[in-house]
């Protein structure tokens, strides 16, 4: 009974609310608080692109509406318990961050209401009392507002700076874009709705326009991650390899869980097929053999100051000031079974031996890492090709 009676009070709360706002309307009272009411009616129709039109006109004409809109939006979806209202507020929000520029006005307001707490996506506090399902919707509801959370917060992968001064700072820059870019992956992932949710016609057309996203950051990923893999052997500090060894490492574990997410979106008819990019699955016994030589490199140097690893002498300097420091714990990032290769057997399958014929010199060792985004191996050697 009580189930009952919150699900028949909630669904006269908000068609009071609508028809308030038709009854505005055709008073010209259009303002930006009818137009959110009338684009989030709790009923089973899409979100309208009107509305999107409309809002959009209004922040150009008058900047003050930004400031209503982010007043009206934490109204209306910080107190409606139906997850088609909420649905359609947050994928309004959505279509707005994506149709505003970087520096937009309404992108401002958006920030300022959220720091204060006036608008709360995440931790979010809604609860679906309008379905015979109320989990599931919910805990899909709260996952899309993560991920806009998070897509106000560090929407920076389309921004591309002015250049760096130097190639360090461009790797830095690259590095701190696609620890975004995974984060945002993730929080794609994490909105697979579930249970009645799945075969929802609202919740697929949310899942399209979240779809498209993780495109476009992925596509970014991909292009930036060749980048770091050709230069990590030239990095100044072993924290700075490692850093960029820890995200080849989650890439490779992010692939498998994305490729899954985007088979299970093409079985349920989540945009076409061919729309879908190819992801790249990165081998472990690729990211094992990387991990040994990296850890390899560094001891070697640390071992003997005299001995320079191939792939920089630059190195040498870093290296004194870690053993000067004192020992630095390096626990191993991958660890292998007992039953596994051991890991001069692992390195062995990605190292080239080039020996110097005819003279006294050492052998020299190389390590050449696969990069599956573009095919190509990746060697220590500054002055060995790039490409087979």
């Amino acid at each position: 009974m009580t189930k009952s009676f919150q699900q028949a009070f909630n669904a006269l709360k908000e068609h009071t609310c609508l028809s308030y706002a038709k009854i505005a309307t055709m008073g010209g009272l259009c303002n930006v608080d009818h137009i959110i009411v009338k684009a989030t009616a709790p009923n089973g129709s899409p979100l309208s692109d009107k509305y999107v039109h409309q809002l959009l006109r209004l922040f150009a004409i008058s900047p003050p509406c930004c400031r209503a809109f982010s007043l009206g939006f934490a109204r209306r979806f910080g107190k409606t318990r139906s997850w088609r209202v909420a649905l359609k507020c947050l994928l309004l929000l959505h279509r707005l961050l994506r149709s505003s520029p970087e520096d937009s006005l309404f992108r401002t307001e958006l920030l300022i209401n959220r720091s204060n707490g006036s608008i709360s996506l995440y931790p979010c506090n809604f609860r679906d009392v309008s379905s015979s399902d109320p989990e599931s919707f919910t805990a899909f509801i709260r996952s899309y507002a993560r991920l806009l959370d998070e897509i106000s917060n560090e929407d920076n992968h389309r921004r591309r700076p002015g250049p760096p001064n130097n190639s360090l700072e461009e790797i830095g820059r690259v590095l701190e874009v696609l620890e975004q870019i995974q984060s945002l992956i993730d929080r794609v992932i994490e909105c697979k709705p579930t249970g009645v949710t799945a075969r929802n016609f609202l919740i697929q057309t949310a899942m399209k326009h979240i779809i498209r996203d993780s495109f476009v950051c992925y596509t970014v990923f991909k292009n930036d991650i060749v980048f770091l893999l050709e230069n990590m052997f030239q990095m100044p500090t072993y924290r700075c390899c490692i850093s960029v060894f820890d995200v080849y490492r989650k890439a490779a574990l992010q692939a498998d869980r994305l490729y899954e997410f985007y088979q299970w979106c093409k079985l349920m008819g989540v945009c076409g097929c061919y729309e879908y990019p190819f992801v790249d699955r990165i081998p472990l016994l690729q990211i094992q053999a990387l991990e040994s030589f990296i850890n390899g490199m560094w001891e070697i140097k640390d071992d003997n100051g005299d001995h320079q690893s191939p792939s920089s002498s630059s190195l040498s300097s870093t290296a004194e000031k870690v053993g000067d420091e004192g020992e630095e714990e390096r626990q191993p990032l991958i660890k292998l079974n007992d039953d596994d290769d051991s890991w001069e057997d692992i390195l062995e399958a990605s190292v080239v031996n080039f020996s110097s014929h005819g003279s006294d010199e050492k052998d020299e060792w190389r390590i050449q890492v696969y990069n599956p985004f573009d095919g190509k191996y990746v060697s220590s050697d500054p002055n060995y090709p790039w490409g087979h």
